[in-house]
């Protein structure tokens, strides 16, 4: 968890006081699909329940999936951020939902993503070697 994942960010509403809410963006450090690890300063306990928007940056047209729930299973503390460990409340087991549909587009892109960056960092190629 040194890293966070390129490009995806979440967003929830974080509740103060009864007439005080402020909008949150918060960096993704996992993402699979039962769940996510998020970095904020956000007092949360485990229990608490967090309605997440998981936006994905692209070229052209981000990629939303709104309205994901989840449960905070795990409090880490790193300086003066948490890391929580979330897992999602599946309301029911239908894959074909919307959000669903959108969250698992999210994290195949991810995935592709992230073997490029690591392609990258791996250096250069036999390949290039050869032709230089």
């Amino acid at each position: 968890m040194n890293n966070a994942l390129p490009d995806l960010v979440a967003h929830f509403r974080y509740r103060h006081s009864f007439f005080r809410r402020e909008d949150v963006h918060a960096r993704l450090y996992e993402l699979d699909s039962f769940g996510c690890v998020m970095k904020t300063d956000k007092p949360f306990e485990p229990g608490d329940t967090v309605t997440l928007d998981l936006v994905m940056k692209m070229p052209l047209d981000d990629i939303r999936a709104e309205g994901i729930s989840g449960l905070v299973t795990e409090k880490r503390k790193h300086c003066s951020n948490f890391f929580y460990s979330i897992d999602f409340i599946q309301p029911d087991s239908n894959e074909n939902t919307p959000s669903s549909q959108k969250l698992r587009r999210i994290r195949e892109v991810l995935y592709k993503k992230q073997t490029l960056r690591s392609r990258r960092a791996a250096g250069p190629t036999t390949w290039s070697r050869q032709t230089a």
